[in-house]
């Protein structure tokens, strides 16, 4: 049975967790952001515009969902990041996977659950995860549909039931009305309005850790990573990114950095943004001074 998360009281200021160093590179055009020499770290952006798309599963031929590389290889060993596609109605026969998966709902409306379960169609800013081993389906309603989906390693195979296991993981299912967002500590005198919920691994060890980060219309500050590796996707809303000039970056925009980098973000004046953050070290947010 899939476990639905209701509450997550969790809350730290400081994120710490392992990751592995993504070497290979997307094949879609990447914009380079040019950064301190002395800062020892490299700014990797790619906008949803320029992401390639091919066929997720190729044995199923046209009735594929589609996938877009953000970070990593699939078909390697190392973590990666990829935006999957699915078509109106679609619907994947019942399959297990060989490898642990993380999803977000980007766009539409996506339903992943045992093949005997009543429909939960999840919307932007859901949630979830699929052991691997565990025998599920995939379904999507509308006329876009897109979700980001994270793996630890490679690569991401698909198998028949008859293939499935026990890995003793359990799924998750966290509907976008579910999450729990906390407001992120301010210096004095500080109104930010940016808020953050907890989603997976652990505060201050050495494990991966993910996470949601709110901020309401007109924000402008700093995102200030720490860690080796720092991956952030655009989930909702129109994200300027303003290191380099500036680039406006849609849902399903990447942009991610290998050392310690400040960077410069602004949501949209009209509309709040959300940005899924995974890092292997802390990260902080502040307005401008």
């Amino acid at each position: 049975m899939r476990i639905i998360l209701r509450t997550r009281p969790l809350f730290v200021l400081t994120l710490a967790v392992t990751l592995v160093s993504c070497s290979a590179q997307p094949r879609m055009p990447l914009h380079q952001v040019a950064t301190d020499a002395t800062a020892k770290s490299s700014v990797r952006v790619v906008l949803a515009s320029d992401v390639e798309w091919e066929a997720l599963n190729p044995a199923r031929g046209e009735s594929s969902p589609r996938a877009g590389t953000l970070w990593g290889d699939r078909n390697g060993e190392q973590p990666t990041g990829f935006l999957a596609r699915f078509a109106d109605g679609f619907s994947s026969p019942p399959h297990i996977h060989n490898v642990t998966y993380r999803a977000v709902v980007i766009e539409g409306g996506i339903h992943n659950d045992d093949p005997d379960a009543a429909k939960m169609w999840m919307q932007n800013s859901s949630f979830w995860t699929q052991p691997m081993g565990e025998t599920h389906i995939t379904a999507a309603k509308g006329a876009n549909n897109i979700a980001l989906v994270e793996i630890d390693r490679g690569p991401y195979l698909v198998h028949t039931p008859v293939q499935a296991f026990v890995s003793g993981e359990r799924p998750v299912n966290l509907d976008a009305s579910n999450v729990v967002w906390l407001p992120l500590p301010q210096r004095k005198g500080e109104k930010s309005g940016a808020r953050i919920s907890y989603l997976w691994g652990t505060f201050g060890g050495s494990d991966w850790n993910g996470s949601f980060v709110y901020l309401p219309a007109g924000f402008e500050g700093v995102l200030k990573s720490e860690g080796v590796a720092f991956h952030g996707v655009v989930i909702r809303g129109q994200l300027k990114y303003r290191n380099d000039g500036t680039m406006n970056l849609t849902p399903g925009s990447y942009f991610g950095a290998q050392g310690a980098t400040e960077h410069q973000i602004a949501s949209g004046a009209d509309a709040e943004s959300i940005i899924y953050v995974s890092t292997n070290g802390a990260y902080r947010l502040r307005n401008y001074d």
